[in-house]
């Protein structure tokens, strides 16, 4: 199977020897991986040009540091600057993958056993888990399927060209998938399929933060007002009790008060709510898909 894959990276140098020993011990492996070091200033460039080193099908770019964590957009930026290196292969599947992730080394070979099965399974990706005691316990238990965690999503090419690529804005990883439904293709996240995440999700953010920016996303992309303050009433009693849904709050209502654009598609706005509200009335949507 001819994939490519782009992992943009930045200050990964405890986490980033994981992924390269897990994509390295593939069975079927990536015809080209692109690393894509932004700015870090431990080891990560080292690890690598290293790993580049010892396996042709690798390549490393380097790009200047801007002298902060740019949440949300930081990441696709990065992203695009690997995909002008594989936008002119001929690959059939794009990877978009964290540098801070394990997996199995017949990860990729089952995940497009499952591509094979539905010719209109345009994104997909396998459950991002922790390790606790040696079991593979999912971060997001309560995840919808058809959510594919930013960490790990597989495009297939057609659904790719389809969606247009990736949206350098906070909310990105909702974007696509939301698009990509809206347009005919169906996103599923494998149940079966377990990746390692050694790093907490948010942390780079801290808790605060990390709920405030998925918040903006969710304002950013057209959430309804009403789904948002479901969304936030469940969140209220989950840990951390009450901030998580403070946090999301926030992030969504300082976004009208600040007027802050959202994306500018008022058809998938008005899709995604109305999925959002059939989910709210118990109707079919992609919740229940």
């Amino acid at each position: 199977m001819d994939y490519c894959v782009i992992t943009p990276v930045r200050n990964e140098a405890a986490h980033l020897p994981h992924t390269v020993r897990s994509l390295a011990s593939q069975t079927v492996r990536p015809s080209t991986w692109v690393i894509v070091d932004d700015g870090s200033t431990d080891d990560t460039g080292r690890i690598a040009d290293e790993a580049a080193a010892r396996h042709d099908w690798i390549r490393v770019v380097h790009r200047t540091d801007r002298g902060f964590r740019k949440s949300g957009g930081g990441v696709i930026e990065a992203f695009r600057v690997g995909y002008e290196l594989v936008n002119a292969k001929p690959w059939k599947f794009l990877v978009k993958l964290d540098g801070d992730l394990s997996f199995e080394p017949s990860y990729f070979e089952r995940c497009f056993e499952e591509f094979s099965k539905d010719p209109k399974l345009g994104v997909g990706g396998g459950t991002i888990c922790s390790d606790v005691c040696g079991t593979a316990v999912p971060e997001c238990p309560k995840d919808v399927r058809f959510h594919v965690r930013g960490a790990t999503k597989i495009y297939r090419r057609e659904c790719w060209e389809d969606i247009g690529g990736l949206q350098p804005l906070t909310g990105w990883d909702t974007l696509d998938e939301i698009k990509a439904n809206m347009l005919g293709w169906k996103t599923l996240t494998f149940a079966n399929l377990p990746l390692i995440h050694h790093k907490v999700t948010g942390k780079a953010d801290g808790t605060w933060r990390n709920w405030f920016k998925n918040g903006r996303a969710n304002y950013i992309v057209g959430y309804h007002p009403l789904f948002m303050a479901s969304k936030c009433a469940t969140r209220f009693f989950q840990r951390p009790v009450a901030v998580g849904a403070a946090g999301l709050f926030a992030g969504y209502i300082t976004g009208y008060l600040r007027g802050v654009p959202q994306i500018d598609d008022r058809d998938l706005i008005r899709y995604l709510r109305k999925q959002q509200v059939n989910r709210l009335l118990m109707r079919d949507s992609l919740w229940n898909q």
